[in-house]
């Protein structure tokens, strides 16, 4: 039998004939491993019996319907409307992060519907997945089994026995394949071919099956492993998280059956809750005539969704020669960008003054729409005078001092509308087709950061 040997890097996949101390791709050291194939085997041609017969495109029958419905909200809307019963997904978050939790929720979820779930885990045992399930479930549905084993061809057998119509693997870097060895696991070789197994089982057409994958993420917050991978799956969903914070926001950075979407969740000690209504988490509720200064609501845009946020500022003498500059929330370089803009459009002196940002919840801000709400908060704090509940503001702030427009205006005001806000000021000509004025919202359209600043504070 003919045999060729090739030496593979177990860290980026680089394929030499032969062996080389360092990868001239990733430049590791010894990490070139030996590799035989067997070269029959390699150009051997597909029998006929295991082809798949040719289909023309308008006759394949497309299951756009044909998805679990969990029932947790948030994680349903990232999915596009739930588990496509034939895809392979993939998650990854730092450790810590709730993968884990969030998984064994689904797992409950899913067994509730009459579905079958297979829960194969290589870095924790059985015990401990039960310990979790106690503590973050009130009962544990008949329909989970659970599986504490590396090789995933074992896993694969269980499939048989059981025909579950989930499969969860966590994690995927610490399983290996028999056709793989002698690769490690965790190796870019192993990893792919046991995802090239899972893919196989997931678009199974006599029976197939929802496959979740769970992805180790590396140091620099990217999942592990060779772009390949992602390629490969469905869907690949990122948690989000500050460790100090209880808020875990899932966003899907890939999602073939539905836009590109986020979800979020509040952590606890009874696991990963839905946050159904954000507008609502991301702001503090007061009474009408409850107003307190250094506070301006916004509204921003996640995925297709608009939620009301609510920006809060401390200003306070400073004492030394370089004032503090502290956005929790928001990049050093924008605060100072927008303090720049205040001090020289908007007339008012914050040289000697200590700027503080944040958002009620903890939510990251990543557009230019809240610019104008930041600004006002901190000139809230600056005069004393707080700013009324019932109004916000949605506009980009430009280095004139004139008010930009922002994408997907009327949707963000709609929200507004649904929650009870009186007044929203926003950009002169703003095109507002889809604003009804029976949703009771005052609109003000103003040109420059002077002008709303006068109109605020008459």
């Amino acid at each position: 039998m003919k045999q060729k040997t090739l030496y593979r890097c177990s860290n980026c996949g680089f394929e030499s004939i032969k062996w080389l101390g360092k990868c001239p791709t990733c430049n590791s050291w010894n990490t070139l491993d030996e590799i035989i194939i067997d070269m029959k085997t390699s150009i051997s041609k597909v029998s006929q019996s295991s082809k798949k017969p040719i289909k023309k495109l308008f006759e394949v029958i497309s299951n756009k319907s044909d998805r679990i419905i969990t029932g947790i909200n948030e994680f349903d809307r990232v999915m596009g409307g739930g588990i496509v019963k034939d895809s392979i997904s993939i998650i990854t978050a730092r450790p810590g992060a709730g993968k884990s939790t969030l998984l064994l929720q689904i797992s409950d979820a899913v067994a509730k519907k009459g579905c079958k779930v297979i829960y194969a885990s290589g870095e924790e045992s059985d015990s401990q997945i039960k310990n979790r399930a106690d503590r973050i479930l009130e009962t544990i549905n008949k329909d989970i089994w659970v599986l504490q084993e590396t090789s995933l061809d074992n896993v694969l057998y269980s499939v048989e026995e059981v025909d579950p119509d989930l499969l969860i693997i966590d994690s995927i870097q610490t399983f290996t394949i028999e056709k793989a060895l002698p690769a490690r696991a965790g190796s870019p070789t192993q990893t792919m071919e046991c995802a090239n197994a899972l893919l196989k089982i997931a678009k199974n057409e006599n029976k197939p099956r929802a496959v979740i994958i769970v992805g180790q993420m590396t140091k620099n917050d990217e999942l592990a492993g060779l772009r390949a991978l992602e390629h490969l799956v469905d869907t690949v969903l990122i948690i989000e998280d500050d460790n100090d914070e209880e808020l875990r926001v899932l966003v899907s950075s890939k999602n073939r059956f539905g836009g590109i979407e986020n979800g979020f969740f509040q952590m606890c000690e009874n696991g990963m809750i839905s946050i159904d209504n954000p507008s609502e988490f991301f702001m503090t509720k007061r009474e009408d005539d409850e107003i307190v200064s250094g506070s301006a609501l916004t509204v921003i845009k996640e995925g297709t969704r608009a939620i009301i946020t609510e920006i809060e500022s401390l200003v306070s003498k400073s004492f030394t020669p370089y004032p503090t500059r502290i956005g929790e929330t928001l990049g050093k370089d924008k605060l100072n960008t927008l303090i720049s803009i205040l001090e020289q459009r908007g007339g008012i002196n914050l040289y000697d003054k200590n700027v503080i940002i944040k958002t009620t919840g903890g939510i990251k801000i990543r557009e230019q729409g809240i610019n104008l709400a930041v600004i006002m908060s901190i000139v809230s704090s600056v005069k004393q005078r707080g700013i009324e509940s019932t109004i916000a503001f949605i506009a980009d702030v430009g280095l004139t001092g004139e008010l930009k427009k922002v994408p997907s205006l009327e949707s963000r005001v709609k929200e507004l509308a649904r929650m009870g806000f009186k007044r929203v000021y926003v950009p002169k000509d703003s095109f507002m087709r889809g604003y009804n004025k029976s949703d009771g919202i005052e609109i003000i359209e103003l040109k420059t950061l002077n002008q709303v600043i006068q109109h605020v504070y008459n």
